[in-house]
């Protein structure tokens, strides 16, 4: 795990402008054949509980999950390390709203379309619409933040929207929240309930 952590963070080094050989050399070191890329730790928490419940090990497997910090950052990353760069197959998630990005980011990088899965608003939206409205507040009261909840939804600005829309919302309003119910919903699921894209993304590695 401590070597898959460097390669993430040699990756997100070279992101940013530093030097590639780190990774490069990481990458033959951990035999890696697969990146995972995601939007943001969110999403890697969900992934790695579910391939957890699964028994998979994705590290001996050659696959790595790598947060790229954004959406917006699928071309840079795509780059560095699909065919210009390492030359790991790409796969990942992505939400319906900014495919563009990433139909654009891969067409860079010449790397297929087809390894990519789309959740319609985003991930925490289908893992709450297939454990229903009910059981996330069972989460949120079992979790110990019901005042919270409560308190949100007595604000002005959340009043008339649907329950699903309330609860993805409330999941994003403080920082690590949605990062630690990423993993907490994944593990409630029954994983006959996996939603489509989660499903398709880590069945495919």
């Amino acid at each position: 795990m401590a070597d898959v952590q460097a390669f993430r963070d040699t990756v997100s080094c070279w992101a940013a402008g530093g030097a590639g050989e780190p990774a490069s050399d990481l990458a033959v070191r951990l035999g890696l054949r697969t990146a995972v890329v995601l939007e943001g730790p969110s999403d890697l928490e969900a992934v790695e509980a579910l391939t957890a419940r699964r028994g998979r090990d994705l590290a001996a497997e050659g696959v790595c999950v790598v947060p790229m910090g954004g959406a917006m950052s699928v071309g840079r990353y795509a780059g560095l390390l699909g065919p210009p760069g390492l030359g790991l197959r790409l796969t990942g998630l992505c939400d319906e709203r900014e495919q563009r990005f990433y139909t654009r980011g891969l067409e860079r990088a010449r790397a297929p379309h087809g390894g990519f899965f789309v959740c319609v608003a985003d991930l925490e939206d289908e893992l709450i619409r297939a454990l229903g409205t009910s059981r996330v507040e069972e989460i949120i009261r079992a979790e110990g933040d019901l005042r919270a909840w409560q308190t949100f939804l007595r604000q002005p600005a959340h009043h008339g929207r649907p329950r699903q829309q309330q609860l993805r919302r409330f999941l994003g309003t403080k920082k690590g929240r949605k990062i630690r119910y990423g993993r907490l919903l994944v593990e409630t699921l029954d994983l006959g309930e996996v939603p489509a894209p989660l499903d398709g993304l880590v069945s495919s590695l």
